[in-house]
Protein backbone atom coordinates (compact mmCIF):
# COMPACT_ATOMS: atom_id res chain seq x y z
CA UNK A 1 0.00 0.00 0.00
CA UNK A 2 3.01 2.29 0.77
CA UNK A 3 4.33 1.82 -2.83
CA UNK A 4 1.00 2.68 -4.37
CA UNK A 5 0.26 5.73 -2.51
CA UNK A 6 4.27 7.05 -3.58
CA UNK A 7 3.22 6.41 -7.26
CA UNK A 8 0.05 8.25 -7.25
CA UNK A 9 2.32 11.29 -5.16
CA UNK A 10 4.74 10.97 -7.55
CA UNK A 11 2.43 11.17 -10.46
CA UNK A 12 0.61 14.26 -9.37
CA UNK A 13 3.64 16.23 -8.49
CA UNK A 14 4.79 15.48 -12.54
CA UNK A 15 1.10 16.55 -13.19
CA UNK A 16 1.42 19.73 -10.80
CA UNK A 17 4.40 20.95 -12.57
CA UNK A 18 3.19 20.78 -15.84
CA UNK A 19 0.01 22.32 -15.24
CA UNK A 20 2.66 25.29 -14.17
CA UNK A 21 3.98 25.04 -17.59
CA UNK A 22 1.56 24.79 -19.97
CA UNK A 23 -0.59 27.38 -20.95
CA UNK A 24 -4.23 27.87 -20.52
CA UNK A 25 -6.43 26.85 -23.66
CA UNK A 26 -9.64 28.84 -24.00
CA UNK A 27 -11.72 26.38 -21.81
CA UNK A 28 -9.75 26.58 -18.79
CA UNK A 29 -10.08 30.58 -18.93
CA UNK A 30 -13.69 30.18 -19.43
CA UNK A 31 -13.86 28.33 -16.50
CA UNK A 32 -11.61 30.65 -14.58
CA UNK A 33 -14.37 33.61 -15.69
CA UNK A 34 -16.79 31.80 -14.00
CA UNK A 35 -15.26 30.90 -10.73
CA UNK A 36 -15.33 35.15 -10.59
CA UNK A 37 -18.75 34.80 -10.69
CA UNK A 38 -19.60 32.28 -8.07
CA UNK A 39 -23.19 30.76 -8.84
CA UNK A 40 -25.39 27.67 -7.97
CA UNK A 41 -25.06 26.68 -11.79
CA UNK A 42 -23.75 27.97 -15.13
CA UNK A 43 -25.12 28.04 -18.96
CA UNK A 44 -22.61 24.79 -19.62
CA UNK A 45 -21.94 22.83 -16.07
CA UNK A 46 -22.56 22.90 -12.42
CA UNK A 47 -20.49 24.44 -10.70
CA UNK A 48 -17.92 22.64 -8.80
CA UNK A 49 -15.08 23.25 -11.17
CA UNK A 50 -15.70 27.26 -10.79
CA UNK A 51 -15.58 26.32 -7.05
CA UNK A 52 -11.73 24.80 -6.98
CA UNK A 53 -10.55 27.51 -9.88
CA UNK A 54 -11.75 30.12 -7.32
CA UNK A 55 -10.01 28.81 -4.11
CA UNK A 56 -6.91 27.88 -6.09
CA UNK A 57 -6.76 31.37 -7.09
CA UNK A 58 -7.03 32.72 -3.96
CA UNK A 59 -4.48 30.20 -2.44
CA UNK A 60 -1.65 30.81 -5.53
CA UNK A 61 -2.96 33.81 -7.68
CA UNK A 62 -4.42 34.05 -11.20
CA UNK A 63 -1.47 31.94 -13.12
CA UNK A 64 -2.05 28.71 -14.06
CA UNK A 65 -1.14 27.11 -11.57
CA UNK A 66 -3.20 28.60 -9.53
CA UNK A 67 -6.42 27.70 -11.80
CA UNK A 68 -5.53 24.24 -12.24
CA UNK A 69 -3.99 23.04 -8.49
CA UNK A 70 -7.50 22.30 -7.33
CA UNK A 71 -7.92 19.94 -10.26
CA UNK A 72 -4.67 18.73 -9.54
CA UNK A 73 -5.10 17.81 -5.89
CA UNK A 74 -8.90 16.77 -6.93
CA UNK A 75 -6.83 13.74 -9.71
CA UNK A 76 -4.58 13.05 -6.64
CA UNK A 77 -7.51 12.34 -4.29
CA UNK A 78 -9.25 10.23 -6.82
CA UNK A 79 -6.22 8.29 -7.18
CA UNK A 80 -5.71 7.52 -3.57
CA UNK A 81 -9.51 6.63 -3.38
CA UNK A 82 -9.06 3.96 -6.32
CA UNK A 83 -5.78 2.38 -4.85
CA UNK A 84 -7.50 2.05 -1.81
CA UNK A 85 -10.69 0.45 -3.45
CA UNK A 86 -8.38 -1.95 -5.63
CA UNK A 87 -6.83 -2.64 -2.26
CA UNK A 88 -10.10 -3.43 -0.59
CA UNK A 89 -10.96 -6.25 -3.71
CA UNK A 90 -7.65 -7.81 -3.27
CA UNK A 91 -4.75 -6.64 -1.53
CA UNK A 92 -1.79 -4.69 -1.63
CA UNK A 93 -0.72 -6.17 -5.22
CA UNK A 94 -3.82 -4.79 -6.38
CA UNK A 95 -3.06 -1.42 -5.28
CA UNK A 96 0.06 -1.31 -7.22
CA UNK A 97 -1.42 -2.44 -10.34
CA UNK A 98 -4.36 -0.14 -10.03
CA UNK A 99 -2.17 3.13 -9.15
CA UNK A 100 0.70 1.81 -12.28
CA UNK A 101 -2.32 1.30 -14.98
CA UNK A 102 -4.34 5.06 -13.68
CA UNK A 103 -0.75 7.10 -13.89
CA UNK A 104 0.71 5.30 -17.54
CA UNK A 105 -3.44 6.28 -19.30
CA UNK A 106 -3.21 9.47 -21.27
CA UNK A 107 -6.16 10.64 -19.31
CA UNK A 108 -4.78 10.62 -15.92
CA UNK A 109 -1.45 11.61 -17.13
CA UNK A 110 -3.04 14.68 -19.09
CA UNK A 111 -6.25 14.96 -18.15
CA UNK A 112 -5.94 15.93 -14.60
CA UNK A 113 -3.55 18.21 -15.20
CA UNK A 114 -6.66 20.20 -16.91
CA UNK A 115 -8.77 22.89 -14.77
CA UNK A 116 -12.30 20.94 -16.42
CA UNK A 117 -15.39 19.21 -14.76
CA UNK A 118 -13.88 15.94 -15.51
CA UNK A 119 -11.28 16.25 -12.25
CA UNK A 120 -14.07 17.06 -9.66
CA UNK A 121 -16.70 14.53 -11.08
CA UNK A 122 -13.46 11.47 -10.95
CA UNK A 123 -12.97 12.16 -7.50
CA UNK A 124 -16.18 12.22 -6.51
CA UNK A 125 -17.23 9.14 -8.75
CA UNK A 126 -14.28 7.10 -7.20
CA UNK A 127 -15.58 8.23 -3.83
CA UNK A 128 -18.87 6.82 -4.26
CA UNK A 129 -17.74 3.48 -5.72
CA UNK A 130 -15.77 3.20 -2.64
CA UNK A 131 -18.01 3.88 -0.32
CA UNK A 132 -20.97 1.29 -2.11
CA UNK A 133 -18.55 -1.34 -2.05
CA UNK A 134 -18.52 -0.55 1.74
CA UNK A 135 -22.19 -0.34 1.71
CA UNK A 136 -23.08 -3.76 0.06
CA UNK A 137 -20.25 -5.82 2.12
CA UNK A 138 -22.04 -4.82 5.36
CA UNK A 139 -25.07 -6.57 6.52
CA UNK A 140 -27.64 -4.72 4.86
CA UNK A 141 -29.94 -2.60 6.92
CA UNK A 142 -27.23 -2.45 9.43
CA UNK A 143 -25.73 1.18 11.20
CA UNK A 144 -22.37 0.54 9.68
CA UNK A 145 -24.00 0.03 5.99
CA UNK A 146 -26.28 2.67 6.66
CA UNK A 147 -23.53 5.27 7.20
CA UNK A 148 -21.50 4.41 3.87
CA UNK A 149 -24.64 4.63 1.75
CA UNK A 150 -24.89 8.48 3.54
CA UNK A 151 -20.98 8.84 2.51
CA UNK A 152 -22.19 7.45 -1.02
CA UNK A 153 -24.91 9.64 -1.07
CA UNK A 154 -22.74 12.56 0.00
CA UNK A 155 -20.37 11.86 -2.71
CA UNK A 156 -23.00 11.14 -5.39
CA UNK A 157 -23.97 14.93 -4.58
CA UNK A 158 -20.42 16.09 -5.52
CA UNK A 159 -20.61 14.17 -8.50
CA UNK A 160 -24.22 15.75 -9.98
CA UNK A 161 -22.90 19.68 -8.82
CA UNK A 162 -19.33 18.23 -10.95
CA UNK A 163 -21.39 17.13 -14.51
CA UNK A 164 -24.27 16.55 -15.44
CA UNK A 165 -23.45 12.77 -16.44
CA UNK A 166 -22.98 11.63 -12.85
CA UNK A 167 -26.35 10.77 -13.68
CA UNK A 168 -25.01 7.45 -14.81
CA UNK A 169 -23.54 6.16 -11.80
CA UNK A 170 -26.81 5.60 -10.11
CA UNK A 171 -28.39 4.20 -12.77
CA UNK A 172 -25.52 1.76 -13.18
CA UNK A 173 -25.82 1.13 -9.67
CA UNK A 174 -29.57 0.78 -10.06
CA UNK A 175 -29.01 -1.93 -13.12
CA UNK A 176 -26.87 -4.20 -10.89
CA UNK A 177 -29.11 -4.14 -7.86
CA UNK A 178 -32.40 -4.80 -9.63
CA UNK A 179 -30.67 -7.49 -11.54
CA UNK A 180 -28.78 -9.29 -8.99
CA UNK A 181 -30.58 -11.51 -6.73
CA UNK A 182 -27.43 -10.74 -3.64
CA UNK A 183 -27.71 -6.93 -4.70
CA UNK A 184 -31.62 -6.72 -4.82
CA UNK A 185 -31.89 -7.50 -0.77
CA UNK A 186 -30.36 -3.49 -0.75
CA UNK A 187 -33.28 -2.04 -1.82
CA UNK A 188 -35.16 -3.44 0.69
CA UNK A 189 -33.38 -1.57 3.16
CA UNK A 190 -33.17 2.70 4.00
CA UNK A 191 -29.63 3.24 2.48
CA UNK A 192 -30.09 3.91 -0.87
CA UNK A 193 -32.92 6.23 -0.58
CA UNK A 194 -31.03 8.31 2.15
CA UNK A 195 -27.97 8.27 -0.05
CA UNK A 196 -30.29 9.54 -3.20
CA UNK A 197 -32.17 12.32 -0.55
CA UNK A 198 -28.67 13.54 0.50
CA UNK A 199 -27.34 13.62 -2.86
CA UNK A 200 -30.43 15.67 -4.33
CA UNK A 201 -30.51 17.77 -1.46
CA UNK A 202 -26.73 18.45 -2.68
CA UNK A 203 -27.68 19.67 -6.35
CA UNK A 204 -30.46 21.13 -5.26
CA UNK A 205 -29.02 24.38 -5.59
CA UNK A 206 -28.05 23.41 -9.70
CA UNK A 207 -31.71 22.96 -9.64
CA UNK A 208 -32.81 26.42 -8.27
CA UNK A 209 -30.62 28.12 -10.34
CA UNK A 210 -31.54 26.09 -13.66
CA UNK A 211 -35.27 27.44 -12.96
CA UNK A 212 -34.19 30.74 -12.61
CA UNK A 213 -32.67 31.06 -15.58
CA UNK A 214 -35.38 29.23 -17.45
CA UNK A 215 -33.74 25.65 -16.93
CA UNK A 216 -31.09 26.76 -19.96
CA UNK A 217 -28.54 24.71 -18.42
CA UNK A 218 -30.42 21.35 -18.55
CA UNK A 219 -31.77 22.01 -21.95
CA UNK A 220 -28.14 22.70 -23.45
CA UNK A 221 -26.54 19.70 -22.49
CA UNK A 222 -29.68 17.72 -23.67
CA UNK A 223 -29.28 19.48 -26.64
CA UNK A 224 -25.64 18.71 -26.95
CA UNK A 225 -25.63 15.26 -26.41
CA UNK A 226 -29.00 14.24 -28.25
CA UNK A 227 -28.88 16.92 -31.12
CA UNK A 228 -28.61 15.14 -34.62
CA UNK A 229 -25.11 15.80 -35.64
CA UNK A 230 -22.69 16.10 -38.42
CA UNK A 231 -21.05 12.93 -40.07
CA UNK A 232 -22.40 9.62 -40.22
CA UNK A 233 -23.68 7.30 -37.22
CA UNK A 234 -20.67 4.88 -38.14
CA UNK A 235 -18.00 7.25 -38.67
CA UNK A 236 -19.28 8.81 -35.37
CA UNK A 237 -18.59 6.02 -33.43
CA UNK A 238 -15.31 4.90 -35.28
CA UNK A 239 -14.41 8.37 -33.91
CA UNK A 240 -15.49 7.72 -29.93
CA UNK A 241 -13.59 4.51 -30.13
CA UNK A 242 -11.15 6.18 -31.47
CA UNK A 243 -10.77 9.05 -28.56
CA UNK A 244 -10.82 5.73 -26.58
CA UNK A 245 -8.02 4.35 -27.38
CA UNK A 246 -6.12 7.60 -27.48
CA UNK A 247 -6.99 8.13 -23.80
CA UNK A 248 -6.11 5.19 -22.49
CA UNK A 249 -3.55 3.25 -24.96
CA UNK A 250 -5.46 0.37 -27.13
CA UNK A 251 -3.94 -2.60 -25.12
CA UNK A 252 -5.45 -1.31 -22.21
CA UNK A 253 -8.63 0.15 -23.23
CA UNK A 254 -9.08 -3.86 -24.86
CA UNK A 255 -7.85 -5.53 -21.43
CA UNK A 256 -10.71 -3.06 -19.97
CA UNK A 257 -13.19 -4.10 -21.49
CA UNK A 258 -12.51 -8.33 -21.32
CA UNK A 259 -12.20 -7.62 -17.30
CA UNK A 260 -15.56 -5.33 -17.21
CA UNK A 261 -17.36 -8.45 -19.31
CA UNK A 262 -16.14 -10.78 -17.02
CA UNK A 263 -17.05 -9.06 -13.61
CA UNK A 264 -20.38 -9.01 -14.70
CA UNK A 265 -20.86 -12.36 -15.75
CA UNK A 266 -18.87 -13.16 -12.64
CA UNK A 267 -21.97 -12.71 -10.55
CA UNK A 268 -20.19 -11.58 -7.39
CA UNK A 269 -21.79 -9.17 -6.65
CA UNK A 270 -19.13 -6.23 -5.19
CA UNK A 271 -17.16 -6.79 -9.07
CA UNK A 272 -20.68 -7.31 -10.91
CA UNK A 273 -21.60 -3.90 -9.42
CA UNK A 274 -18.56 -2.48 -10.82
CA UNK A 275 -18.32 -3.68 -13.96
CA UNK A 276 -22.10 -2.46 -14.69
CA UNK A 277 -21.43 0.93 -13.26
CA UNK A 278 -18.49 1.11 -15.90
CA UNK A 279 -20.43 -0.41 -19.02
CA UNK A 280 -23.45 1.64 -18.69
CA UNK A 281 -21.52 4.84 -18.33
CA UNK A 282 -19.40 3.44 -21.59
CA UNK A 283 -22.25 2.48 -23.49
CA UNK A 284 -25.03 5.26 -22.85
CA UNK A 285 -22.27 7.58 -24.80
CA UNK A 286 -21.95 4.81 -27.68
CA UNK A 287 -25.57 4.92 -27.86
CA UNK A 288 -25.44 8.71 -28.17
CA UNK A 289 -23.01 9.09 -30.51
CA UNK A 290 -25.55 7.01 -33.30
CA UNK A 291 -27.00 10.31 -33.14
CA UNK A 292 -24.31 13.09 -31.92
CA UNK A 293 -20.57 13.15 -32.15
CA UNK A 294 -19.52 12.57 -28.41
CA UNK A 295 -16.27 13.83 -26.91
CA UNK A 296 -13.56 11.31 -25.68
CA UNK A 297 -13.48 12.26 -22.21
CA UNK A 298 -17.26 11.91 -21.86
CA UNK A 299 -16.79 8.31 -20.61
CA UNK A 300 -13.55 9.19 -18.81
CA UNK A 301 -15.59 7.99 -15.62
CA UNK A 302 -16.23 4.08 -17.43
CA UNK A 303 -12.47 3.78 -16.46
CA UNK A 304 -12.42 4.06 -12.87
CA UNK A 305 -14.11 0.64 -11.90
CA UNK A 306 -12.42 -1.04 -15.01
CA UNK A 307 -8.85 0.17 -13.94
CA UNK A 308 -9.67 -1.46 -10.16
CA UNK A 309 -11.22 -4.90 -11.92
CA UNK A 310 -8.06 -4.93 -14.17
CA UNK A 311 -5.39 -4.92 -11.02
CA UNK A 312 -8.10 -7.53 -9.65
CA UNK A 313 -7.83 -9.96 -12.56
CA UNK A 314 -3.95 -9.26 -13.05
CA UNK A 315 -3.83 -10.13 -9.07
CA UNK A 316 -5.59 -12.91 -9.20
CA UNK A 317 -4.92 -14.71 -12.56
CA UNK A 318 -3.21 -17.30 -13.00
CA UNK A 319 -2.08 -16.83 -16.79
CA UNK A 320 1.21 -14.78 -16.96
CA UNK A 321 -0.11 -13.54 -20.55
CA UNK A 322 -2.29 -11.26 -18.61
CA UNK A 323 1.00 -9.57 -16.03
CA UNK A 324 2.50 -9.62 -19.54
CA UNK A 325 -0.35 -7.25 -21.72
CA UNK A 326 -1.02 -5.44 -18.58
CA UNK A 327 2.61 -4.38 -18.53
CA UNK A 328 2.73 -3.45 -22.25
CA UNK A 329 -0.52 -1.65 -21.96
CA UNK A 330 0.88 0.57 -19.54
CA UNK A 331 4.18 1.24 -20.90
CA UNK A 332 2.74 1.67 -24.40
CA UNK A 333 0.24 3.90 -21.80
CA UNK A 334 3.35 6.39 -20.43
CA UNK A 335 4.83 6.66 -24.00
CA UNK A 336 1.78 8.07 -24.79
CA UNK A 337 1.41 10.59 -21.96
CA UNK A 338 5.32 11.52 -21.88
CA UNK A 339 4.69 12.32 -25.99
CA UNK A 340 1.99 14.45 -24.76
CA UNK A 341 3.81 16.17 -21.98
CA UNK A 342 6.77 16.50 -24.16
CA UNK A 343 4.73 17.77 -27.27
CA UNK A 344 2.98 20.15 -25.22
CA UNK A 345 6.69 21.92 -24.30
CA UNK A 346 8.61 21.09 -27.58
CA UNK A 347 6.72 20.81 -30.37
CA UNK A 348 8.61 17.15 -31.48
CA UNK A 349 5.59 15.61 -33.72
CA UNK A 350 4.10 15.88 -37.36
CA UNK A 351 1.39 17.65 -36.07
CA UNK A 352 0.90 21.51 -37.98
CA UNK A 353 0.00 23.98 -34.54
CA UNK A 354 -3.61 24.42 -35.74
CA UNK A 355 -4.25 21.00 -35.42
CA UNK A 356 -2.16 20.48 -32.11
CA UNK A 357 -4.87 20.28 -28.96
CA UNK A 358 -1.79 20.70 -26.81
CA UNK A 359 -1.10 23.95 -28.59
CA UNK A 360 -4.32 25.45 -28.07
CA UNK A 361 -3.42 27.72 -25.25
CA UNK A 362 -0.93 29.54 -27.31
CA UNK A 363 -0.36 32.99 -28.72
CA UNK A 364 -3.36 34.89 -26.74
CA UNK A 365 -1.20 36.85 -24.50
CA UNK A 366 0.29 38.14 -27.19
CA UNK A 367 -2.88 38.65 -28.23
CA UNK A 368 -4.48 40.49 -25.32
CA UNK A 369 -1.40 42.90 -25.33
CA UNK A 370 -1.58 44.15 -28.68
CA UNK A 371 -5.42 44.32 -28.43
CA UNK A 372 -4.78 46.65 -24.93
CA UNK A 373 -1.99 48.86 -26.98
CA UNK A 374 -4.88 49.53 -29.49
CA UNK A 375 -7.62 50.42 -26.74
CA UNK A 376 -4.90 52.38 -25.08
CA UNK A 377 -4.44 54.61 -27.85
CA UNK A 378 -7.80 54.76 -28.97
CA UNK A 379 -8.52 56.13 -25.36
CA UNK A 380 -5.65 58.81 -25.44
CA UNK A 381 -7.16 59.74 -29.46
CA UNK A 382 -10.26 60.38 -28.51
CA UNK A 383 -11.10 60.09 -24.31
CA UNK A 384 -13.74 57.63 -24.33
CA UNK A 385 -13.95 54.37 -22.57
CA UNK A 386 -13.34 51.71 -24.93
CA UNK A 387 -14.20 47.95 -23.98
CA UNK A 388 -12.49 44.52 -25.31
CA UNK A 389 -14.29 41.49 -26.52
CA UNK A 390 -15.16 39.37 -29.32
CA UNK A 391 -17.55 36.86 -30.30
CA UNK A 392 -16.83 33.58 -28.56
CA UNK A 393 -16.28 32.96 -25.06
CA UNK A 394 -12.61 31.91 -26.21
CA UNK A 395 -11.23 35.36 -26.92
CA UNK A 396 -13.19 36.99 -24.30
CA UNK A 397 -12.14 34.78 -21.62
CA UNK A 398 -8.35 34.46 -23.00
CA UNK A 399 -8.08 38.23 -22.94
CA UNK A 400 -9.57 38.75 -19.93
CA UNK A 401 -7.42 36.38 -18.31
CA UNK A 402 -4.03 37.57 -19.89
CA UNK A 403 -4.79 41.00 -19.52
CA UNK A 404 -2.87 42.13 -16.33
CA UNK A 405 -5.64 44.00 -14.95
CA UNK A 406 -8.09 40.77 -16.01
CA UNK A 407 -10.12 43.56 -17.03
CA UNK A 408 -14.34 42.96 -18.07
CA UNK A 409 -14.59 41.91 -21.31
CA UNK A 410 -17.37 40.22 -23.43
CA UNK A 411 -18.22 37.49 -25.37
CA UNK A 412 -21.22 39.03 -28.39
CA UNK A 413 -22.10 35.68 -29.51
CA UNK A 414 -24.06 37.10 -32.23
CA UNK A 415 -22.23 34.46 -34.97
CA UNK A 416 -21.54 31.60 -32.34
CA UNK A 417 -23.16 29.34 -29.92
CA UNK A 418 -24.41 30.80 -26.44
CA UNK A 419 -22.31 30.36 -23.62
CA UNK A 420 -22.17 31.80 -20.11
CA UNK A 421 -21.35 35.25 -20.94
CA UNK A 422 -25.82 35.34 -22.50
CA UNK A 423 -26.50 35.58 -18.98
CA UNK A 424 -23.71 37.82 -17.27
CA UNK A 425 -24.39 41.72 -18.11
CA UNK A 426 -23.08 42.18 -21.78
CA UNK A 427 -21.85 45.37 -23.51
CA UNK A 428 -25.55 46.88 -23.62
CA UNK A 429 -25.64 46.52 -20.13
CA UNK A 430 -22.43 48.10 -19.40
CA UNK A 431 -21.49 50.61 -22.14
CA UNK A 432 -22.77 54.26 -21.80
CA UNK A 433 -23.40 55.84 -25.53
CA UNK A 434 -20.00 56.79 -27.48
CA UNK A 435 -18.47 54.24 -25.82
CA UNK A 436 -15.89 52.56 -28.39
CA UNK A 437 -15.59 48.32 -28.34
CA UNK A 438 -12.42 46.72 -30.15
CA UNK A 439 -13.27 42.96 -30.95
CA UNK A 440 -11.36 40.01 -31.93
CA UNK A 441 -12.62 37.80 -34.62
CA UNK A 442 -11.22 34.38 -36.06
CA UNK A 443 -10.28 34.80 -39.73
CA UNK A 444 -13.34 31.93 -40.99
CA UNK A 445 -13.68 32.68 -44.80
CA UNK A 446 -12.64 35.51 -47.01
CA UNK A 447 -14.95 37.94 -46.00
CA UNK A 448 -12.59 40.27 -44.61
CA UNK A 449 -14.80 42.40 -43.31
CA UNK A 450 -17.12 39.06 -41.46
CA UNK A 451 -20.79 39.04 -40.42
CA UNK A 452 -20.43 40.61 -37.14
CA UNK A 453 -19.47 43.65 -37.84
CA UNK A 454 -21.81 44.18 -40.57
CA UNK A 455 -24.52 43.55 -38.03
CA UNK A 456 -22.64 45.77 -35.18
CA UNK A 457 -21.84 48.81 -38.02
CA UNK A 458 -25.56 50.44 -38.13
CA UNK A 459 -25.20 50.67 -34.07
CA UNK A 460 -22.03 52.73 -34.41
CA UNK A 461 -21.08 55.35 -35.42
CA UNK A 462 -17.62 53.80 -37.27
CA UNK A 463 -16.23 50.70 -37.59
CA UNK A 464 -12.68 50.31 -38.73
CA UNK A 465 -10.22 47.41 -39.23
CA UNK A 466 -6.84 47.88 -36.94
CA UNK A 467 -4.64 44.81 -37.11
CA UNK A 468 -4.59 41.21 -37.90
CA UNK A 469 -2.52 39.04 -35.26
CA UNK A 470 -0.81 35.98 -35.58
CA UNK A 471 -1.45 34.00 -32.48
CA UNK A 472 1.77 31.37 -32.69
CA UNK A 473 3.35 28.76 -31.57
CA UNK A 474 6.93 29.62 -31.44
CA UNK A 475 7.71 30.58 -34.99
CA UNK A 476 4.71 28.34 -36.50
CA UNK A 477 1.34 30.28 -36.78
CA UNK A 478 -1.14 28.52 -35.32
CA UNK A 479 -4.40 30.87 -35.85
CA UNK A 480 -5.23 34.69 -36.93
CA UNK A 481 -7.57 36.97 -35.37
CA UNK A 482 -9.05 40.17 -37.22
CA UNK A 483 -9.11 43.15 -34.94
CA UNK A 484 -11.71 45.51 -35.40
CA UNK A 485 -12.66 48.98 -33.98
CA UNK A 486 -16.07 50.18 -33.17
CA UNK A 487 -16.35 53.60 -32.53
CA UNK A 488 -19.25 55.98 -30.73
CA UNK A 489 -21.53 53.34 -29.96
CA UNK A 490 -25.56 54.51 -30.26
CA UNK A 491 -27.03 53.31 -27.45
CA UNK A 492 -29.05 50.29 -29.06
CA UNK A 493 -28.13 46.70 -30.18
CA UNK A 494 -28.96 44.14 -32.01
CA UNK A 495 -30.48 40.33 -30.85
CA UNK A 496 -28.49 37.89 -30.76
CA UNK A 497 -31.63 35.16 -30.96
CA UNK A 498 -31.03 33.81 -27.48
CA UNK A 499 -33.33 33.79 -25.08
CA UNK A 500 -32.05 32.58 -21.34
Amino acid sequence: MPLAVCIVTVAAVVRGVFATIITLPPDETYYWEWSRHLAGGYFDHPPAIAVLIRLGTLLLGNGPLGVRIGSVCAGWGASLLLVLLARRLAGDRAAVIAAVALCCMPLAAAGLVLATPDAPLLFAFTLALLALDHAISAEPGSRAASRWWLLAGVALGLAFVSKYNAVLLPVGVCIACVAMAPLRRQLRTAGPYLASVVALLMFAPVVVWNARHQWVSFRFQLGHGFAEGHGTPLSREASLIGGQLALVSPVLFALFAIVVVQAIRSGEPRRAMLGVVSATVFLFFCVGAWRHPAEANWQAPAYVPAVALLAVHVTETRARAWSRWAAAGCALGALMAAAIYVQSIVPVLPITARDDPTARGTGWDALAVRMQNLAHTEAARTGTRVWLGGDRYQEASELAFHLPSHPETFSLNLDSRPNQYDLWPGFPDRAHRGDDLILAFEIRSADSVGPVVRRLRPFFDDARFLALVELRRGAEVRTRRRVWLLEGWHGSWPPNGFTP
